[in-house]
């Protein structure tokens, strides 16, 4: 049973003008993302911002939004297949066993200048 879907658009220029900031990426971004990201060079932009947008979605799929949520408890990245995987921490994984769910299923693009999330949270 699904119970929620979200969707969420980021504007790559946010995210460079975020890359220019000491620290903020540390703030949104768990730090095996951000090792992960930053080794694809020139890249790391886009993929940044479809795991933001990822975050984002997943706030629109629980119904609640990001309230009380640390966005760096998410965790998205690739499986050794390029999957996209979401692995939850602390308020975040509270968050979602508190909705009663049980899979959680990401999709992510992204083009030159937006990069897009979509969440399906399923349940028991």
């Amino acid at each position: 049973m699904i119970l929620g879907i979200g969707l969420d658009v980021v504007h790559v220029k946010r995210l460079e003008h975020w890359m220019e900031i000491p620290g903020l990426l540390e703030r949104f971004f768990h730090p095996e993302e951000l090792s992960a990201a930053l080794r694809k060079g020139a890249g790391a932009t886009l993929s940044l911002a479809a795991r933001f947008a990822a975050k984002e979605a997943f706030g629109k799929a629980l119904g609640i939004g990001l309230r009380g949520i640390t966005l760096k408890n998410i965790l998205v990245v690739n499986n050794h297949n390029g999957k996209p995987c979401m692995t939850l921490f602390g308020n975040a994984r509270d968050a979602f066993l508190k909705s009663r769910g049980v899979n959680i299923h990401l999709s992510l693009t992204h083009e030159s200048d937006n990069a897009l999330a979509m969440v399906v949270i399923e349940g028991g």
